[in-house]
């Protein structure tokens, strides 16, 4: 009988159609596959069972999370090969169908056959319980204000210790804003800097940034621009950390940090609002209803700077749905929707898109570097939240820094105003000076 490996190898071939592009390592200690190319290594039977069981990427993750899938090689290349293999490809390319629907086309002789044999190789056994790092079955509406609370706390009350880890000193969970030979500090501070520009920030303004994180923005817009700053977020953990750092910088008596959702806000008129990383949080049922309330909550001629991860608009944008990893270990709920698609319910809710910039590169450049700081601070990352929540954050930084490089997602600062009746805008009339 063929060793481990080399079943595997061919069995996959068969069931995808294709030739493997990585090495395969079992826990026989065989090999087979591409010299020279990455290997992924299957450290145990039981990661063939949870694809068997739910065939796929949902399978192939939990296998990763668990430890049972390993590594060995450049992750970036690995996943790079492999993304073409298991995501996206065409069901109508080829023999194969990807691994996304590969187990369900068992229609074909050859492939019933080739999925008898995984059987066979997988070991008898009931479907193996999920990684406790997946996120359970949720209820309630969805992106009501409870289950947004809930799926919030799912990805940040993770730790602030594990993120003081990934994020560094500056605790800016976006992509920053780089230069040649910046240190992800100084890119940091530059995007911090660049959101308070366009917002035309002076003092005696008052902001309102809208998941507020860890207080970054409200900070450094009451220390470098004099303003009166409110910051809210559903998630106390970071509401807490934030708290002690306007404490420890004497800056109480100009920013306040809430747990609070957008929804529920009535102090306004604000001069600016700023919402960095959260409106992919919002819904596509709930994104006009997020623009009119912030909308509502700025003076005429306010302005919003609306910072957004973007996929790429699909034929047929019923069929899109949300990938399953990130869905069920890194952002519940969460989902992306086509530029386009933010700028029209911006302009539908009442704004006046003034400028977009895309900083696609960017996001790329600091997700390698929140990947670097992970991997230098591994063992304190697991001790601080898990071995499987560790693994989480790598693939997932990791997968969408390529995402970010290949032109799959991109992310864009969109910068409305409300503008009054009399058209006046206070935009200067070139508009990348941000001041009037």
């Amino acid at each position: 009988m063929a060793d481990a490996a080399q079943r595997l190898t061919a069995l996959a071939e068969e069931l995808l159609g294709a030739p493997l592009p990585v090495r395969i390592r079992t826990w026989d200690g065989t090999e087979a596959g591409p010299p020279g190319a990455p290997t992924l290594v299957v450290r145990h039977r039981r990661a063939l069972r949870r694809v068997l069981w739910q065939p796929g990427e949902l399978g192939l993750v939990r296998a990763w999370v668990a430890g049972e899938l390993a590594i060995d090689g450049d992750l970036y290349e690995t996943l790079d090969r492999l993304a073409g293999l298991f995501w996206e490809r065409s069901p109508a390319a080829g023999k194969g169908r990807g691994a996304l629907t590969a187990i369900a086309a068992l229609r074909d002789p050859a492939l019933r056959a080739a999925a008898r044999d995984l059987i066979s190789l997988a070991g008898p056994g009931l479907p193996p319980v999920p990684p406790r790092e997946e996120a359970r079955r949720r209820s309630g509406v969805l992106h009501s204000q409870r289950r947004d609370k809930a799926a919030i706390s799912h990805h940040y009350d993770v730790g602030n210790d594990f993120y003081e880890r990934v994020l560094g000193p500056s605790m800016v969970y976006s992509c920053a804003y780089w230069e040649e030979g910046s240190t992800l500090e100084a890119a940091q501070r530059a995007k911090l800097d660049l959101v308070c520009r366009k917002l035309g920030l002076g003092p005696a303004d008052r902001l309102l940034d809208v998941g507020c994180g860890w207080g970054s923005m409200v900070l450094h817009a009451a220390r470098e621009y004099g303003v009166r700053a409110t910051g809210i977020t559903l998630s106390a953990e970071q509401a807490a950390y934030a708290r002690k750092r306007v404490a420890d910088e004497g800056l109480t008596d100009r920013v306040e940090i809430r747990v609070q959702d957008y929804r529920t806000v009535n102090d306004g008129p604000y001069d600016a609002i700023s919402s960095i990383g959260m409106a992919e949080h919002v819904g596509s049922a709930r994104y006009l209803e997020y623009a009119r309330s912030l909308h509502s909550l700025l003076k005429p001629g306010g302005r919003l700077l609306n910072h957004q991860i973007a996929r790429r608009p699909v034929t047929n944008e019923e069929s899109y749905h949300v990938d399953a990893f990130i869905d069920r270990y890194v952002f519940p709920d969460g989902e992306l929707a086509p530029l386009g698609r933010t700028v029209s319910l911006l302009e539908e809710s009442g704004f006046e898109v003034r400028d977009v910039e895309s900083l696609r590169e960017h996001y790329a450049l600091t997700l390698r570097r929140w990947v670097d700081n992970l991997e230098t601070h591994w063992a304190e990352a697991v001790r601080l939240t898990s071995p499987g929540r560790a693994r989480v954050w790598k693939l997932y930084m990791a997968a969408s820094a390529l995402s970010f490089e290949r032109n799959r997602i991109g992310v864009n600062q969109v910068l409305a105003a409300r503008t009054p009746a009399s058209g006046a805008s206070a935009l200067p009339l070139r508009t990348r000076d941000w001041r009037p």
